[in-house]
């Protein structure tokens, strides 16, 4: 038993590192954004047009990748991907063209594709139910981990080295975690939960209709999200540096400090869908009830930005947002195992091209509300918007209703809080 415990926990903190390297890889180009900008001759429009060339191969492999990790496994999944990030990272270092630029960051969302929807198939095999939310919130809390980090450390190396350096040390950076999961992670833990899980694994046919429906509010709560999300993760350096009139620096530290707001409210979110899950059974409170107070949180601090003026209070203001919008990551990465245990690599996939999805619209239509008028947060306007969408829609979540089709195998104790 002690050696479970400790294999479980060895494999946390893997996918902890996963999550950490993943967005140190995906928002490095957001600190480096103004250097690349000048050396290429970019506009904002062209700006945002790089930061989404990601989302459309991202968006676009969602599902693929998710059904890819259903069938051959998390750990061959993630080495493929793995691969692909190297690959994608140093290429960005040698890029003098807007067209490559948008060709390397195409291969990196190729590359990430895949990576959620074969993290969330390890949690549900690795975890039980009442544990993954929190389980989510915490590996999740290090992909803000790795927001927060890379804005100082790009801008570290870019002045000890250059913008184009940078990129080759974060391409190392990836290899070491890649040996690292190849030697340590392992498909399936040894006791009676490896045993519930794989009596859970696809035995059919995917019932790709039903389960699309079923996923529908989920994948649009996850837009809504995305929207406002997709903002941070790719103009919040270049809206301190221009925006706030701050030196690389100052928005540097400003960033980082507004994603660690997101650090705690992942792990918060997580671990208060699962609180709320034991103490009163009911899914729908663990995971609905989190998702709208999350959504309303982010919507109060984001209306401030329309009127303050002073940077430590628009800062203020972006990581009360922040930290209210990933208090959300927890309960929604554990709705498509609780809806769909046999089918969860696929069903995250869905619910993340969601997020992917308003990952190739945001930021665009941010640099273009930018270029035309010249203000930096009109765009955010249309965030309040997506919240009060998100919030009716998480309602229609229903997360004790699992999916039923003929395929479906007998429920184990992976899946028991499901029925709730």
């Amino acid at each position: 038993m002690q050696t479970d415990k400790h294999q479980r926990r060895h494999t946390l903190w893997l996918l902890c590192a996963l999550s950490f390297i993943l967005y140190v890889d995906r928002v490095n180009l957001a600190t480096a954004a103004s250097a690349i900008k000048t050396e290429l001759g970019l506009s904002n429009t062209g700006l945002g047009l790089a930061f989404s060339a990601f989302a459309y191969s991202y968006a676009f492999f969602q599902v693929g990748g998710g059904w890819i990790a259903d069938r051959f496994g998390a750990r061959k999944t993630l080495i493929g991907c793995g691969i692909i990030w190297i690959i994608s990272t140093f290429a960005t270092g040698f890029v003098h063209t807007l067209g490559m630029l948008f060709v390397a960051r195409l291969l990196l969302g190729i590359g990430e594709g895949a990576t959620l929807p074969a993290q969330s198939r390890a949690v549900t095999r690795w975890f039980v139910g009442e544990q993954r939310g929190m389980v989510q919130g915490f590996t999740h809390s290090f992909s803000r981990l790795g927001n927060a980090v890379t804005p100082p450390l790009v801008a570290l190396l870019m002045a000890w080295l250059s913008w184009r350096s940078a990129f080759l040390v974060l391409a190392l950076v990836t290899a070491i975690w890649l040996v690292w999961w190849c030697v340590a992670f392992r498909e399936f833990p040894h006791e009676a939960v490896s045993q519930a899980s794989q009596r859970v694994q696809r035995k059919g046919p995917t019932p790709w209709g039903p389960l699309f429906m079923r996923m529908l509010p989920t994948i649009f709560v996850y837009f809504c999200y995305g929207w406002t999300a997709w903002l941070f993760f790719t103009w919040l350096p270049t809206f301190f540096l221009h925006g706030q009139n701050l030196d690389l620096k100052s928005s540097a530290l400003f960033a980082s400090g507004v994603f660690f707001a997101g650090v705690v409210g992942d792990t918060v979110g997580g671990w208060l869908s699962d609180f709320l899950l034991r103490k009163t059974g009911r899914l729908t409170i663990a995971r609905e009830g989190v998702i709208v107070a999350s959504f309303l949180g982010a919507l109060v601090f984001i209306l401030p930005l329309l009127f303050v003026r002073s940077s430590f209070g628009v800062a203020l203001c972006l990581s009360g947002s922040f930290f209210f919008l990933e208090l959300t990551i927890g309960p929604i990465w554990a709705v498509p195992g609780d809806i769909a245990p046999e089918h969860a690599g696929i069903a995250s996939g869905m619910m993340n091209a969601g997020s992917a999805v308003a990952g190739i619209l945001s930021p665009i239509i941010f640099g273009l509300l930018v270029d035309t008028t010249g203000s930096w947060t009109l765009p955010f306007a249309g965030s309040v918007v997506m919240l009060l969408f998100g919030i009716v829609a998480a309602l229609r979540i229903r997360p004790n209703v699992t999916l039923e089709t003929r395929t479906v195998a007998t429920q184990g104790p992976l899946t028991a809080s499901s029925s709730r």
